[in-house]
Formats: C-alpha cells, structure tokens, sequence
C-alpha cells in the first residue's frame, strides 16, 4: 500500500473529511443521467482541485463524500465550488431541473462536515518527541505543555 500522507516540500499532511450536502427540498433528482452528470461533475471538480476521493456516494438527494484535501485547501471553499458548479453545469445540461428549482439554488444552504480521524495521540507524542530531541538545545523553541 502507497504512503495515504501529501508530500509536499518540508510538510506532510492527511487531512481527512466526511461532508454532505442535500438538493433544496430533498427533491429526489438525482436519478439517472442527471446521477451520473452529477457524479463525474464532483469527479472531475476533485481532481482539478487536488482533492482525493476515499469514498462517495450520490444519493437521490444528497452526496455523501469522504475526502483527503491538501491544507492549502478550505472545506467551506471547496464545497462552494463543489456545489456552485455542480448546480450550474447540471442545470445548463438538464433543463427541465430549472423549471422544478426557479431560484437557480439546486442544492439546499449548508452542508454538513466531520473531520476524521487518522493519527493517535501517540503518533503525536512521537512526532513532537521527535522534535524536541532535534533541538533541544535551541533557546528559540518554547514547549508548549
């Protein structure tokens, strides 16, 4: 198995999320072409902003994603963009979808987001360990206990 953590320069990361979002009235539209459109969208979106999908689902009315995203990246963005161009691009393809939601707004307001969890406070402790051996006599570093 490959190394689940970014490398870029001098940082690691793995910044791991579970979002969600709905269609305004949980109207079930997400079936057929207009599923599968919506899916390769959030694909396509993903990749041209250096998100990885670890598993997703689009449902009759909502997506359910758990994403790995690079710390240049916020999730309050991300979904903008996830959920904007989505809404716009399916309804420029699908245009009876405008008729059933004349506001333009596709997708409800909000989202929901859980971080999830992938290091022990020991892989911490190990890390920081780590580094205050590497400079233990440099007067420029303040532990923080």
């Amino acid at each position: 198995m490959s190394n689940p953590n970014r490398q870029q320069g001098h940082s690691t990361s793995r910044l791991t999320a579970h979002i969600v979002w709905v269609t305004k009235y949980r109207y079930h539209v997400l079936e057929g072409e207009i599923q599968k459109g919506c899916r390769a969208l959030i694909i396509q979106i993903c990749d041209s902003e250096d998100v990885r999908i670890l598993k997703g689902v689009v449902s009759k009315d909502h997506v359910h994603m758990h994403i790995e995203y690079p710390p240049s990246k916020s999730i309050s963005d991300l979904l903008k963009r996830l959920k904007g161009r989505t809404s716009r691009m399916l309804q420029q393809e699908y245009p009876h979808l405008r008729k059933r939601y004349w506001g333009k707004h596709f997708w409800a307001i909000g989202y929901g987001v859980w971080s999830t969890g992938n290091i022990t406070d020991e892989v911490v402790q190990q890390y920081l360990e780590h580094h205050r051996s590497d400079r233990s006599n440099d007067d420029s570093m303040i532990i923080l206990e």
